[in-house]
Order: C-alpha cells, then structure tokens, then sequence
C-alpha cells in the first residue's frame, strides 16, 4: 500500500545531524517547549516562539477522545504505539504498509481500527499504519485527507475551535477569503500560485511545520547562494527515520489569487515527498503551519475545492509571519 503524502507533520530544526556544506552553518536556536496550556490547545496558532497545530478529538473503537493531528498533506491517517497498546489492539498479522514521508520512505506495522469517529466524520474497518517519531510529541495519531473528500475542515484560532463537517462554518467562511483550489489524488489540495514571478503549485498542508520548496523552484529563482556566502542550513525530519537537509532563505512574495504572504522563510531541498506526487521538476511548495497559523480562521472545503483564509485584519491582502520565525522544534 502506498500512502500519498507526508503522512505525518514534518518537523525542522537545525541541530547538526547531518553535516552541512563547508561554507554553511547552522546556527538557528530551537523553539521553546510548550506550555501545558499552549498543549491542550486544539487550534494553537503560529506566534513568534511557536508553529501552530491543528488537533481534533478522535473516538477510537469508542473510547477517547484522543487528540489527532489534522494532516490535510496526507493520506492515510496514523496511530502511535502508545494509544495503539491503551486500547488494547494488536497489529494485523502479516500486514505491513509502504509509508512515504518528506523525507524517506518506511515499512511499518498496521492495525485495523473497528470506528474511527470525529465531528460528523465516522469510518469503519480503517487499516492504519502505527508511526513512532519524535515529530508525535503531545498527539496519539494523525488524522489524513483521504477520508474527508466529502467533508469540511473549519479552524478558528482566536476561539480555540476546529471542527469537521458537511460545510465549512458561517463563521469561517463570513469574512474570510474564498481560494478555489484543486483536489488531487486521496483528497490532497493544489493551489496555483506565483513566487516572485516564477508560477508553481503550493500544497495546502497542515501537517508541515515549515514551509518547504523543491530544487526546481530553487533553480527557478535563481536563488542559489553566491559563492563565499553563508546559508542557514536546517536538519529536517519526517515520518521515517530518515533526516534531510534543507537550506532556509528568504521567498519572495507568495500570491495566491487576490492573496499576498510576504516574509516567508523556505526551506528547500531535494525532499522525497516531492517525488512521490510527482511535482520534483515543477516549481511547487509546501506551506506549513508556519504561514497556515498566522490567520484568524482556516477553512477547507474538500468536497468543492475551497480554501478559506481570514486575516486578522479582513481589509489588507497581506498575510506576513509574526516576527522572524526560525527552524522551530516540533512540538505537536
């Protein structure tokens, strides 16, 4: 089985894991750990210190709730080891699933869940891969795309609100800005959108930390480091075991239809994930929580192809990241 996105949150922090080139460094401080009140959050945004999240409570064979990671990047949802032994439940025999993440791919164990239940979403018989990774930290799974192609996600960070249902809420959608986008294969969402004045496609992920840029959108602006220069480089880690590099710089203005996102830090790479949905020699680009947290209110509506973004000042079109963020830890 072979699961199409990043399956988990993607998480970038610039510890020297991996060797950076001769010429770089990493000297980004990692962010602060969450307070207990920040954790219980369910709609933490993105503020200075922190990337946000996005959590919904989960039933499990009708026990919970349990906090689940809405991934709108990935496919399939997930279960960690630690709720898997909580409820008693044991991997299937000879099962195993092909697990594809930002930066490598993993054969893990699976298990059958009888009812997977949140909001208006109910799922019987769901065979899930069982994922430990630092990148879990606070959360007993990870809620993917594929089983909401008929619903809507609605996230109101200034009242702590994340709902899954038919239609996405009045106060979402009121004063917020409608982006159509496009569905792709197990519910994946696609916006065109233009960065500086190279045009790519940018994946609506709200289980990436950062936002990510392939080499090809690298190349297509130009923006290899002159030699002499210093870059910050970043350690990225995903799903699998595997560790990534990443060079962080500065993008040009993101715009998305009428919407501008300035001050955005990329980290780009030549990461896995970009290979698996085939977007390696087109310009495209993650955006993570990074950019995703700084509004007041995210909508999605699958099933008709919406984004909705509401800035906390409905009247500019510019969406800018609170402050220099750095390569955060992963703090889900």
């Amino acid at each position: 089985m072979l699961l199409w996105g990043t399956a988990m949150p993607v998480c970038a922090e610039p510890e020297n894991l991996l060797p950076p080139p001769a010429e770089t460094t990493s000297a980004l401080p990692p962010s602060p750990p969450l307070s207990r009140d920040q954790a219980q959050l369910f709609a933490l945004p993105t503020t200075r210190d922190h990337v946000g999240r996005v959590v919904v409570a989960v039933y499990v064979n009708g026990k919970g709730p349990f906090r689940f990671i809405v991934d709108t990047g990935a496919t399939n949802s997930t279960i960690t080891p630690e709720l898997v032994r909580a409820l008693g439940l044991k991997p299937t025999e000879m099962a195993s699933i092909v697990l594809n993440g930002i930066t490598g791919t993993a054969q893990v164990s699976a298990v059958t869940l009888d009812k997977l239940e949140t909001g208006d979403l109910s799922v019987d018989e769901l065979l899930v891969p069982i994922v430990a990774s630092q990148v879990m930290v606070g959360a007993d799974g990870i809620l993917g795309a594929a089983g909401l192609t008929e619903k809507s996600l609605s996230v109101d960070f200034i009242r702590n609100r994340v709902e899954i249902s038919t239609t996405v809420r009045f106060m979402v959608r009121a004063e917020a800005r409608r982006l159509h986008a496009t569905r792709v294969t197990h519910g994946l969402m696609i916006l065109p959108l233009q960065v500086g004045r190279v045009h790519a496609f940018a994946v609506i992920d709200t289980g990436s930390e950062r936002t990510l840029g392939n080499l090809a959108l690298r190349d297509a602006l130009n923006e290899r480091r002159r030699p002499g220069t210093v870059a910050k480089v970043t350690s990225v880690y995903g799903a699998t075991a595997q560790v990534q590099a990443g060079e962080i710089l500065r993008a040009p203005p993101l715009v998305i239809d009428t919407l501008r996102i300035e001050d955005v830090n990329v980290v780009y790479g030549d990461f896995h994930i970009f290979k698996v949905w085939d977007l390696q020699d087109k310009p495209a680009i993650v955006i993570g929580m990074d950019v995703l947290g700084t509004v007041s209110s995210l909508g999605i509506d699958f099933k008709n192809e919406d984004v909705y973004l509401t800035n906390s000042t409905v009247t500019t079109r510019t969406f800018g990241q609170p402050g220099a963020l750095a390569a955060p830890n992963q703090h889900r």
